[in-house]
């Protein structure tokens, strides 16, 4: 199981700017439920909460109010029922690719054969079994994002968080990694929540999209594409997808209004 729910969650922080103290609403009762096995976006303006929900879904921060459950058990800081990948790779630049990512099964408790034969797994599975004693500085960007999704998916995590992982990437790269990422679900059935600026990224990967507006949930979009999603090329021509596209278009320019 994997399914992973946000209950009212709140958060609100204080900066101090020029001498003065202001309150920031970053998000305001935010609740929505990603079911076993689905991928869900979320999507919405800078600003807007997005991160900070999927960091707190981490338990890299922690809500003013409200929960974050993983199968009904509440989250209380970073476990390995989730993994999470960020929007640049962070890889430990000592350390070659197959080392990043045995680190963190290794964290995990794992050693000897199982080890190796774990991280060998997923990097087979992103595509870098040849690639195995490189360190970053030798990866291309999109290489390093692969090591990232291997890392976080080694440690077998019920929930895979990610946080606008091809926005750093070129739009060709981007597109790759965006088939990967699909034929990756088609293969693991992980859970999936993602962050995303790209509304054709929202709607190619995924089942549902949380469009998000100052900090609130304003609505939730079913995608009405089938999956196994193999053939990208149509479906961007498709109705469903065009239609789709311009639904959360439309939510994202009639926002609701900003807290106060």
């Amino acid at each position: 199981m994997g399914e992973v729910s946000l209950n009212d969650v709140t958060k609100h922080f204080t900066l101090r700017v020029a001498g003065t103290v202001q309150l920031v609403r970053a998000l305001e009762r935010v609740s929505f439920t990603v079911r076993d096995g689905e991928v869900v976006a979320l999507i919405g303006p800078s600003g807007c909460g997005k991160t900070t929900a999927l960091r707190i879904a981490m338990g890299l921060e922690t809500a003013t109010s409200g929960a974050v459950t993983v199968d009904g058990v509440t989250v209380k800081g970073c476990g390995y029922d989730r993994g999470m990948v960020f929007q640049h790779a962070e890889l430990l630049p000592w350390l070659t690719a197959l080392q990043n990512v045995e680190f963190g099964l290794e964290m995990k408790g794992v050693r000897g054969a199982a080890l190796h034969d774990a991280a060998m797994k997923y990097l087979t599975l992103v595509g870098l079994a040849d690639s195995v004693r490189r360190r970053p500085y030798q990866l291309s960007g999109g290489m390093q994002q692969r090591v990232g999704i291997a890392r976080a998916l080694a440690i077998d995590p019920k929930v895979l968080l990610m946080d606008e992982p091809f926005g750093a990437l070129d739009a060709q790269t981007r597109e790759i990694l965006q088939a990967e990422l699909l034929d990756i679900h088609a293969r693991t059935g992980k859970t999936i929540l993602f962050v995303t600026h790209d509304l054709d990224e929202a709607v190619l990967l995924a089942d549902r999209v949380v469009v998000m507006q100052h900090g609130r949930l304003q609505e939730i979009v079913t995608v009405p594409l089938p999956r196994p999603r193999d053939d990208l090329s149509t479906i961007r021509g498709s109705d469903a997808f065009a239609q789709t596209r311009y639904h959360i278009w439309r939510a994202l320019h009639d926002g609701a209004p900003a807290l106060h």
